[in-house]
């Protein structure tokens, strides 16, 4: 039987573009998105990837989602939190909406999402927590108090995570963008994504599938001693 990936975020960008590098290489994959029922369901009838709908800063919504995986596909052996929002301003202008919203999804919602599944990791003695970081969670970003607080609070949960899950299986490892040639980042005006290019010295946005792979190799039994480890994929725009 082959093992049950679960990707947040998974119908569209990046995690998308995960979603299918993990159901080429042989996992049964569930992705889930937020808000956007068009772009899920053309996501799952052009792969066949089921889509699940719900919001990973509500702890409840998690829970109950995961159980609904778990009862359609099977346990989940490989989470990958991806889900992740912006809410940029600068910081004497971002108000605690703005904080709360980014915080409650990009860093509680990993924990949302990890804490119901942990359990059943540890008593299979196997698991796979690969959570998506971000280039500006090392490095800081102007008007980005907030995402930035939150992806640099993912790595500290991975590199806690790795420690406490190494004796049953378990490992947790991070994935940290630069970059990459998203819908999100392509709505930039050319002016500013030209800027940024200009950055990176490899000359180019990256792309969603060259995240992807990082993710599967992560998955892979050929990862089992890589544990508590940030891959930096920015084409050498900020190294570490």
């Amino acid at each position: 039987m082959s093992r049950t990936a679960l990707v947040t975020g998974g119908s569209r960008g990046i995690g998308a573009a995960i979603s299918v590098a993990l159901s080429n290489a042989g996992y049964q994959v569930a992705a889930t998105y937020a808000g956007n029922d068009a772009a899920a369901a053309a996501f799952t009838e052009q792969t066949g990837i089921k889509t699940f709908k719900w919001n990973v800063a509500e702890y409840d919504e998690c829970a109950a989602g995961i159980s609904k995986v778990e009862a359609e596909i099977g346990p989940v052996d490989i989470l990958v939190n991806n889900a992740g929002i912006t809410r940029d301003a600068p910081f004497h202008k971002m108000t605690k909406e703005q904080w709360s919203q980014v915080i409650d999804t990009n860093l509680t919602g990993v924990f949302n999402m990890t804490h119901p599944i942990w359990p059943g990791m540890r008593e299979r003695k196997f698991g796979r927590i690969i959570t998506i970081s971000s280039i500006n969670g090392q490095k800081g970003q102007f008007a980005q108090v907030n995402y930035a607080a939150s992806k640099a609070g993912d790595l500290g949960i991975t590199k806690s995570l790795a420690q406490e899950g190494a004796r049953y299986g378990i490992t947790a490892n991070a994935v940290c963008p630069g970059y990459i040639a998203t819908d999100m980042v392509m709505a930039v005006p050319e002016k500013v994504r030209d800027g940024i290019v200009a950055q990176i010295p490899t000359g180019r946005l990256g792309e969603p599938e060259e995240i992807a792979r990082c993710v599967v190799f992560l998955a892979s039994d050929d990862a089992t001693f890589i544990n508590g480890s940030t891959i930096t994929a920015n084409g050498g725009q900020h190294l570490v």
